[in-house]
């Protein structure tokens, strides 16, 4: 059970600072300066978290990246549906505890994903929540791996970094998700388009992450027993 409640500390955290830090810059992508903050962010809020509760749960604080784990073969079945369960209970926490700070203090919304422009459709927003997707959960499945030796002392500075990175190429089209969890409950407390367009968020990262646990088995070079 401990590792299931890290799991919903750190996503909790995740959604609260990622998506607090969006909601109080007010993240638009005509002003660089707020896509730069807001990635750093959910970069840092990662980052953070890996040096916080990896050592209970591995800090995945995101179902795709429970998903490619699982893929991989490096946790059960029970783990995996339980993991999954308690992130979306901690985004929930999160994202109700946002609500409250921004409801009283004259903000507008919980930092939910969306679609960002009338150009942007739906299969490309869809596109890009795959694609980023993979990186991000190819790089997990790489810094975390055993042949990685020493250098995973390091994954957690290399995963949050890397979600940084994710960041600023990616919200020009989706604000972000790669991680279903961060998007369901930011969109439950937001509603509207954001509500309307979730599953953009939820089968875009699953995908990904599936593609990445594939493309993670055909060049990993662990030897399986």
């Amino acid at each position: 059970m401990k590792k299931y409640l890290a799991e919903m500390f750190g996503t909790m955290v995740l959604v609260l600072m990622g998506c607090g830090v969006a909601v109080s810059l007010g993240c638009n992508n005509g002003d660089p300066e707020t896509v730069i903050g807001t990635a750093l962010a959910f970069g840092l809020s990662v980052v953070a978290m890996a040096y916080t509760i990896g050592g209970i749960s591995g800090c995945h604080i995101n179902p795709a990246i429970t998903l490619g784990v699982y893929l991989s073969g490096r946790m059960n079945t029970k783990d995996f549906g339980m993991y999954i369960l308690f992130q979306v209970i901690g985004a929930f926490i999160g994202s109700a505890i946002l609500y409250l700070l921004t409801s009283n203090a004259g903000l507008n919304g919980t930092g939910a994903n969306d679609l960002q422009d009338i150009d942007v459709t739906v299969l490309g927003g869809l596109l890009a929540e795959i694609v980023f997707t993979c990186v991000f959960v190819l790089v997990v499945l790489g810094a975390t791996a055993k042949t990685n030796g020493a250098t995973n002392n390091f994954a957690g500075l290399a995963i949050g970094l890397t979600l940084v990175l994710v960041h600023l190429a990616c919200i020009r089209y989706t604000g972000t998700s790669v991680n279903p969890a961060r998007s369901i409950g930011p969109a439950f407390f937001q509603g509207g388009s954001a509500l309307q367009h979730l599953w953009i968020f939820i089968v875009g990262p699953f995908v990904g992450a599936a593609c990445a646990a594939g493309i993670w088995k055909v060049i990993d070079t662990e030897e399986k027993a």
